[in-house]
This record gives structure tokens, C-alpha cells and sequence, in this order.
């Protein structure tokens, strides 16, 4: 008799978990290195006004500039600070009392790309080498489930991904770097051409083709799952290039809006699809050039924030609340938002509560 109330007991808590669930799709973008403090308080005077960061301050300013913090980052994430805070959510500001932070000692991109889709802060995973991930990560969980195989796909401007995320265990599709697109479809065969042919000012493939490529596959292909990797904010950050990392995080917000606009246009993803975006690591304070650098020895390179934006999370707005997250709960709040459990043989952060209720 206990054992069958206890069965029904996790049927019902099922049950509850997942009816009245939206979203059928997930988007996941993330911005390598992306400071919190620009996304909540837009473009910072000292560095702006630094001719040794920013070559044209007052053409910058003009673009990203404004006395009030809060234009300042409207100007700078027109998307972040209209749409989703219109309708979504945003973490991180710690100057409201709302913390985010990489649970990993690291504080770099392939241990904080582990955390974001694995939930676990591995600590052997300690280099950017490529190594494959032994970790399961949430992508190749949901990649697994009824109705969603062969429904997840990755493009990434790095070509450490595929070793991030797995692929050739996971089985998702991860466009990484220059990595040829083979489809016989002509937007991404001219994107193919493109890749090759553009200058590459930072080493890898520019974001922008990473992102077209990412879009037309969506429209092509109709992934249920789609994360795009942009890269550019954390190469011009290590260069000192303040107004080239002011430059890509408006560009990257552009795309983001961009994305949204079209799943929105298509009858099989509108009102239907979440919207995950987030970073892989901190950077350190404009104080001592540490706002260049991250890792162990950069205070406060931990500390971290993220973006959602869809039918099963309601509307709070940057989020002032004062409590404590961590990005290992990303990978079990995504895949809650589909309505799954994510339960790998590794510890796993517990979903973010507030993101689905």
C-alpha cells in the first residue's frame, strides 16, 4: 500500500512539473566574458575615456554614452533593456543585491562552459585544451528524449566546442570556428563561402557568420534546441580594446533581437520558445587593467549573470531581489523548461525556481 501511494505521489509531482508547459523549443546564446558591469550599467567612463583602450572616445561616447546608468545600458543592450526586461527576466546586478557566480574555481571559458551545460563544476575540467568533455551535458540529455533527436544544434565562433560539448558522443551537430557547412541549402552554401573569405581580426571566424549561419540552419533545418557561442567580446577585451568590446556586446544584443524576431515569425517556434542568455565567466574590475583579464588571480572574475525570456517564465524585470545563484543551476533549469529532469551521474545545480514558476 505505501509503495503504490508512493508511486502515485511521484506521478502526481510529474504531472505538476510539466503541465501547463509552453515551451516546446530552447535558444541559448551566450557572450564570451561579457562583463556584468556593462550589461547593468552600460559603458564605463574610465575605460571609455582611456585613449589607451578606446582610440575615438568621443565618437564612442556618442554612440554608448549617458550620464544615467541606466540609458547608458539601453544604449548599449537595446534588446536586453527593452524586450526582455519589458517581459523577461535578468540576474546578476550586484549592485541590487542579486549575485550570480561561477561555482568553479577557474573562472575561464571551457570550465565555465562545462558548468553552464553540465551543472557540474568539475574540478578536473581545468584547461581550455581540447579535451573531450567526459562530463553528459544537458544538450546530449535532451538531444536523447523522445521527439527531440537529432533536434539540437550548436554554432560557435571558438573550435574548442565540439570538445566542450562532446560531439561525437553527444551526437548533436556543433559548426565550430570554420567548420564547412554542408547543406544543400544556398543561404548556408554563400555562408560557407563567406567564412573563408572574410578577414578574421581576431583568429576566428567572425560572430556574425557564426550567427547567420545559426539563424538560417533554424530556418532550414527547425532544431528544437539552437545555441549559439559568440566569442568576439572576450578577444577584444584580452586585446585592451575597450571600444571593440563596446562595439561587439551592441552587435551580439543586435543578433539576439534579430533571433528573437525570427522565432517569433515562425508558426512552429512563436510563443513557444525560451530564450537563455548568459556568460561563461567574469572579468576582473577597470582598476589595474584587470578588466582585460579573468581566471583565479583576477578578483571577482566569478562573478557572472543571465537573461530568460519566454511563456513559462514570468515577468520580473532585472531581478533586485537579494539572493545567491550559481551558473551550475542553468543546465537543470533548461531542462525543466522543457519539462525534463535532468539527472546525470553527476551532481547537478538545482533549478532555478523562479525562472518557471
Amino acid at each position: 500500500m505505501k509503495k503504490a501511494i508512493l508511486i502515485l505521489f511521484l506521478l502526481i509531482s510529474i504531472i505538476g512539473f510539466t503541465q501547463g508547459r509552453k515551451t516546446e523549443n530552447i535558444i541559448i546564446v551566450t557572450l564570451d566574458g561579457m562583463r556584468w558591469q556593462e550589461v547593468f550599467a552600460g559603458a564605463d567612463s574610465i575605460l571609455l575615456n582611456n585613449s589607451a583602450y578606446t582610440r575615438n572616445p568621443e565618437s564612442v561616447a556618442k554612440e554608448f554614452w549617458d550620464k544615467e546608468a541606466s540609458e547608458r545600458r539601453k544604449k548599449l543592450f537595446p534588446f536586453l533593456w527593452s524586450v526582455v526586461e519589458s517581459r523577461g527576466q535578468l540576474y546578476g546586478n550586484r549592485q541590487k543585491g542579486n549575485y550570480v557566480n561561477n561555482s568553479n574555481p577557474y573562472w575561464f571559458s571551457y570550465p565555465g562552459y562545462n558548468e553552464i551545460f553540465t551543472g557540474f563544476p568539475d574540478p578536473d575540467v581545468n584547461s581550455n585544451d581540447k579535451i573531450y568533455n567526459k562530463n553528459e551535458n544537458v544538450l546530449e540529455f535532451i538531444n536523447k528524449q523522445k521527439n527531440y533527436s537529432g533536434k539540437v544544434a550548436a554554432f560557435c565562433t571558438w573550435d574548442v566546442f565540439p570538445y566542450i560539448l562532446n560531439a561525437p558522443r553527444s551526437g548533436i551537430y556543433v559548426n565550430a570556428d570554420v567548420d564547412t557547412l554542408r547543406f544543400a541549402n544556398e543561404r548556408l552554401q554563400l555562408l560557407n563561402d563567406l567564412q573563408f573569405l572574410t578577414p578574421r581580426p581576431v583568429g576566428v571566424r567572425p560572430d556574425v557568420i557564426t550567427y547567420a549561419a545559426g539563424r538560417e540552419y533554424l530556418r532550414a533545418y527547425k532544431p528544437k534546441v539552437l545555441y549559439i557561442a559568440f566569442d568576439e567580446t572576450d578577444d577584444f577585451a584580452h586585446s585592451g580594446m575597450y571600444d571593440q568590446y563596446l562595439a561587439s556586446a551592441y552587435s551580439q544584443d543586435r543578433m539576439i533581437e534579430d533571433l528573437w524576431n525570427t522565432v517569433q515569425s515562425l508558426p512552429g517556434y512563436k510563443d513557444k520558445t525560451t530564450l537563455v542568455v548568459t556568460v561563461d565567466h567574469g572579468r576582473g574590475d577597470k582598476n589595474k587593467d584587470q578588466w582585460k583579464d579573468h581566471g583565479q588571480k583576477v578578483e571577482d572574475a566569478n562573478q557572472i549573470w543571465f537573461a530568460v525570456l519566454g511563456p513559462d517564465s514570468k515577468h520580473l524585470g532585472e531581478v533586485v531581489s537579494g539572493e545567491q545563484l550559481y551558473q551550475r543551476q542553468l543546465a537543470s533549469t533548461i531542462a525543466a523548461l522543457l519539462g525534463l529532469d535532468f539527472k546525470p551521474s553527476h551532481s547537478v545545480g538545482e533549478v532555478i525556481k523562479t525562472v518557471i514558476e
